[in-house]
């Protein structure tokens, strides 16, 4: 039988588990809130920006922002896969190197990882990849163009990530980069012309004009994919810190029961130490 003492030092450590899972259950929720309203901020840009582009827009074609450059395109498939910085995602990253890795072929394929924890999981698995990009850690002014500029040498590029469904539901999805730009237009409203060449005068040229709104609107499209992911992230987090939460209650829960009974114990030994000492007492007497 252990003693009350330290059953109750136990507890008292169980205590402050369940204190820090609701704290980190806290800061997941308040980040899920924070994450929608940056991505509803990022679309009402994006749209300006489209509207813009489909007056200067001369073909069906999406270059990816490389205009009328000269600069050789490699012939191969670039993989973006976007995955969470550590480790407290659940397996929702484990999930997203699985889909990316069933596409993977590397005569074929090049891989930028962003998110430590996702290029830890592929190096484990012997899969090497081109680079690797911190996670960001704040929700606004995300940096995207070090990634563009590779994503320009390529001649088609599919981003891996990870997509908020619900609190308690995440998905990974894989979307080509085009495909994302399209997609988030097709959810825009319908403008009316904005800007045409019969009224502006571009320089250098249109051609530049619509090659720098491409960038501008893939740095959004891939920035809307890494806000999703992190918002999938936070609600993974989230509801990993409410099944610890509610692990860490019921064990306390527990402990506190096993401290009563193991002091009931102790009572009821001293009781019959008392009650026999007496008993003792009494048949030296008599």
């Amino acid at each position: 039988m252990r003693r009350p003492v330290d059953i109750a030092k136990d507890e008292a450590s169980m205590t402050t588990l369940v204190e820090l899972t609701s704290v980190f259950e806290g800061i997941a929720s308040m980040r899920i809130a924070q994450t929608k309203n940056q991505v509803l901020e990022s679309t009402k840009f994006f749209d300006a920006l489209w509207a813009i582009y489909l007056q200067l827009r001369v073909d069906a074609i999406f270059s990816y922002g490389r205009g009328n450059s000269d600069k050789p395109v490699l012939d191969r498939e670039l993989f973006i896969i976007i995955t969470a910085e550590g480790g407290f995602s659940g397996d929702i990253d484990q999930k997203l190197v699985e889909l990316m890795l069933k596409d993977y072929d590397k005569t074929k394929n090049d891989i930028i990882v962003i998110g430590h924890h996702g290029a830890m999981q592929l190096s484990q698995r012997g899969v090497s990849f081109r680079k690797y990009y911190k996670l960001p850690s704040k929700d606004k002014n995300i940096n995207v163009a070090p990634v563009i500029k590779e994503v320009q040498e390529y001649r088609k590029c599919t981003v891996y990530y990870q997509q908020y469904v619900s609190l308690m539901n995440q998905e990974v999805k894989k979307i080509g980069l085009s495909a994302a730009i399209q997609t988030t237009a097709e959810k825009s409203e319908t403008h009316e012309a904005i800007i045409s060449e019969a009224n502006y005068i571009f320089e250098p040229s249109s051609y530049a004009v619509a090659a720098h709104l491409e960038r501008s609107m893939m740095k959004i499209a891939l920035s809307q994919l890494i806000l999703q992911s992190k918002l999938a992230q936070y609600a993974s987090r989230f509801r990993a810190m409410s099944a610890s939460h509610e692990r860490a209650d019921e064990s306390k829960a527990e402990l506190h029961l096993a401290y009563n009974r193991a002091r009931r114990n102790v009572k009821d030994e001293r009781l019959k130490e008392i009650i026999n000492g007496i008993k003792k007492s009494k048949a030296a007497a008599s």
